[in-house]
């Protein structure tokens, strides 16, 4: 019902047709389908209503859907998915809309993306992460140069969804809740689960508030510390399950010497009330909760309620990870995982040092039980142009379009033909795995 209320306030049918330039660009392994050997320009100026029919075309069941089914259920591979699953994190922000110096409709552009994600495997998950849900708190709504920060590291609460992300022109026909509710389902029917990046150093978090300045927030107001959890619980109830927590290892002022975020933290027993609390209040027990660089003092992670986190050790040693994810293979509850990259990527890794990396993540066990997460950026799938990185598009949004188009910024936002030939050898990687 969503995705038609959707397809509907962009002046669409929602009588869908198969999607012939998706069959051109399959890559299928078994039943599971996406498509691969593209650069990101091809999907993101696609229509939304392309994606659909793309998204449909991609299913693996043996019928096709003439209209998209009202009941979309999430990928179920039980209430510890999170302990093996891929996590690849999207920044929804890069690959707006932009028009001149506005930014927006990331969403819209996040669901044109979900047709070139690879699905879940037979035996574990993959999961895409949002980078950006709720406004930024400098320039949300517009890009800036790229030598001028706009982070995406600082939020707003209690101001409604980016406008970033959110196609505010449709606003009237759909509400900001159910677009992203749209994009939850269209993930979950292509085989994904979701989730998305959230803060918690106080400083970089603002309470808005409509009749006076916005106010900062403070881990000791009982007050604000409800309003975080609310906004989570809301969240999962649109069809997230999974939160991704920057700054997670210092909770509880946990190794402070090397704490880069600004602002106090929650402490040790009220993450684990807040992270229960979420669960309980959303009535979700599948929910996963990353942390970053959570990883060594697994009792430490484990007690505060973490599913996995990022960090533990990187994919350059096939043989390293293998040997941890049979050291681990017990431990179904909490486990780190393996690093591709993270938000703090700043470029430079070869294209065959990615490869190493993605092949190690997907591959390095003896068996696809023991798999360990793995966490990697968009850039590992799509590589970005040769001057940007994954963390300098966190910290900022520049465009990239010469003529003040969202097509333009699309098609110079990304690596060209080596981009193309890159997404092809990932996809052969994600082929051999999908039916482990």
């Amino acid at each position: 019902m969503i995705v038609n209320k959707l397809l509907e306030a962009l002046n669409e049918s929602t009588e869908l047709v198969p999607d012939n330039w998706s069959k051109e660009h399959l890559f299928q392994s078994g039943i599971k389908k996406w498509i691969g050997n593209v650069v990101p320009v091809e999907l993101l100026s696609r229509s939304v209503k392309d994606a659909v029919n793309s998204i449909v075309t991609l299913c693996e069941c043996f019928e096709f859907y003439k209209e998209f089914p009202y009941l979309i259920e999430t990928p179920n591979y039980g209430d510890n998915w999170g302990r093996t699953a891929n996590y690849i994190e999207i920044n929804n922000r890069a690959i707006a809309e932009m028009h001149y110096d506005r930014c927006s409709n990331g969403i819209l552009s996040s669901i044109k993306l979900l047709p070139a994600i690879p699905p879940s495997a037979k035996s574990w998950a993959n999961c895409v992460i949002l980078s950006q849900i709720f406004p930024n708190i400098y320039g949300d709504g517009y890009n800036k140069p790229a030598d001028v920060e706009n982070s995406i590291y600082g939020i707003k609460l209690n101001a409604g969804y980016s406008g970033n992300i959110i196609d505010f022109s449709i606003i009237d026909k759909i509400s900001q809740e159910e677009q992203f509710r749209a994009f939850n389902d269209l993930a979950h029917f292509h085989g994904l689960k979701t989730g998305f990046r959230t803060v918690i150093s106080a400083d970089q978090i603002k309470i808005a508030h409509p009749d006076s300045d916005d106010e900062t927030f403070s881990w000791d107001n009982p007050n604000h510390v409800e309003l975080w959890i609310d906004e989570s619980v809301k969240l999962m109830n649109l069809g997230f399950e999974a939160m991704f927590v920057d700054s997670a290892k210092h909770i509880g002022n946990y190794d402070m010497d090397n704490y880069t975020g600004v602002g106090a933290l929650p402490g040790f027993e009220q993450t684990q009330y807040i992270f229960n609390e979420i669960r309980k209040r959303s009535g979700k027990t599948t929910i996963s909760i990353i942390g970053e660089k959570t990883s060594w003092d697994f009792d430490r992670f484990k007690a505060l309620g973490f599913t996995t986190g990022t960090a533990f050790i990187n994919g350059d040693s096939y043989d390293d990870v293998k040997k941890e994810s049979q050291d681990l293979k017990y431990v179904r509850d909490y486990a780190p995982g393996v690093d591709v990259s993270d938000d703090n990527d700043i470029g430079g890794r070869t294209y065959e040092e990615r490869i190493n990396r993605i092949n190690t993540a997907l591959f390095a066990y003896e068996y696809p039980s023991d798999k360990l997460a793995s966490f990697m950026q968009m850039e590992d799938l799509f590589p970005l142009r040769y001057d940007t990185s994954t963390h300098h598009l966190m910290m900022c949004n520049p465009s990239y379009s010469t003529d003040g188009t969202p097509f333009s910024h699309w098609e110079n936002l990304f690596a060209k033909d080596d981009g193309r030939r890159y997404n092809s050898k990932i996809g052969e990687l994600f082929s051999y795995s999908l039916n482990l």
